[in-house]
């Protein structure tokens, strides 16, 4: 990998921004990298930031086990503290101008495959594991995965996924197209990083140019997406199915769903 030039950290992200041009943007909140409304708006101020620098790509990763394990859910009402909610946020990874290629480790479960597909490439390691466990927990699909996933598997994978909410292994999910490359886990760095390399030797202006016409219309599809998404998810979160769901998952057991 290039040599460092820049590096930011805190407690949850670790920025480097190398001398080619390409940022490493690393979750840190081992092993699972569970997410939240801070973290996300964090990842989107320092996309924003990178973005104002000499940044032309990025590569996104997480530290320790695990991509990303989603969001930590918990049975009950929905969240009414104070502050943004997490997709008015998270829409602001799809609008940012810069190419990202997801470094994908262990386990992309439900949010955290949402995260991953934010990503214009995936690059996953022979470990990796992805799924759209929302159905599963008695829950609502969301952070735009709506558009995101029938956009790279098509229509008819996208259906599977979200209604079984089946695990794919990395070779399984390379088959369909929701990782673009399977490498082994002790190159996956180097190799997000060599991929993001290659768009970063582009011209930056043409590169973002194309990158804005080819995902405005994903943008706007995931800005629509994201409302209906968040509608039936405060509406399934009260269910007695949601909590069964998170319960079960809890248990380490199957759920007994009722329908209500």
């Amino acid at each position: 990998m290039s040599t460092t030039v820049d590096v930011v950290s805190n407690t949850d992200l670790r920025v480097e921004l190398a001398v080619d041009h390409v940022a490493t943007v690393e979750i840190r909140r081992g092993p699972n990298n569970y997410f939240d409304t801070a973290l996300i708006e964090a990842l989107g101020d320092e996309l924003m930031e990178l973005a104002a620098a000499s940044c032309r790509a990025v590569v996104l990763c997480s530290e320790s086990r695990h991509f990303c394990a989603g969001a930590r859910l918990e049975p009950g009402p929905a969240d009414t503290e104070k502050g943004p909610h997490l997709y008015d946020v998270a829409i602001r990874l799809f609008e940012q101008p810069l190419p990202i290629v997801a470094a994908v480790q262990g386990a992309a479960i439900g949010g955290g495959l949402g995260l991953a597909l934010a990503a214009d490439f995936r690059i996953a390691s022979q470990d990796a594991r992805f799924s759209a466990s929302f159905a599963r927990l008695g829950f609502h699909h969301g952070f735009g995965m709506t558009a995101t996933l029938p956009a790279v598997v098509g229509p008819q994978a996208a259906l599977d996924l979200l209604y079984t909410g089946r695990r794919l292994d990395a070779n399984t999910a390379a088959e369909i197209g929701l990782c673009d490359e399977v490498v082994p886990a002790d190159q996956l760095r180097a190799r997000a990083h060599a991929r993001a390399r290659e768009i970063a030797m582009s011209a930056p202006l043409a590169v973002r140019s194309i990158r804005a016409t080819m995902r405005q219309p994903l943008v706007e599809q995931v800005r629509a997406a994201v409302a209906r998404e968040r509608s039936e998810q405060e509406r399934l979160m009260v269910t007695a199915d949601f909590k069964e769901g998170v319960t079960a998952v809890s248990e380490r057991r199957e759920p007994m769903f009722l329908g209500v």
